[in-house]
């Protein structure tokens, strides 16, 4: 069942548990007004007891490096309680910004939530991270 976290007039966030993974489908725009309000959303999730992530950006109209600040910062608290973050379902646009950062090495990028949720999460599979491990 999904369960909506945020509404805000720009953007939403709603989760689902699928296979072990907690898929949080971001809608909207992910920039400096909105991205604390994913990072607090994610991080009550991490504090309910929730580990593993796919982050599906699907539905994200627009991301700046606010957005991709806010990945990293929840990817470090995921790390810190040895959970994992598979990101899904990312459109070119928004994929050319992970390559133009250099982010796209560090994250597990999968084209649906169906092929991140396939197999179910490996505990601590972000100790190498910001170094990838293969999938």
């Amino acid at each position: 069942m999904r369960t909506n976290i945020i509404r805000h007039e720009t953007m939403m966030v709603s989760y689902d548990v699928v296979n072990g993974w907690t898929v949080a489908e971001v809608d909207g725009d992910v920039d400096a007004h909105t991205a604390p309000m994913i990072r607090e959303a994610v991080i009550r999730l991490v504090d309910e007891g929730h580990r593993h992530f796919v982050l599906d950006l699907g539905f994200v109209t627009f991301m700046d490096s606010m957005g991709l600040g806010v990945i990293v910062a929840i990817t470090k608290r995921i790390r810190e309680h040895e959970g994992s973050l598979r990101i899904a379902s990312v459109s070119g646009r928004i994929l050319k910004i992970f390559d133009l950062s250099g982010m796209r090495e560090s994250y597990e990028i999968y084209p649906s939530t169906q092929e991140a949720t396939q197999s179910v999460p490996a505990p601590g599979s972000l100790a190498h991270w910001p170094h990838r491990s293969s999938h």
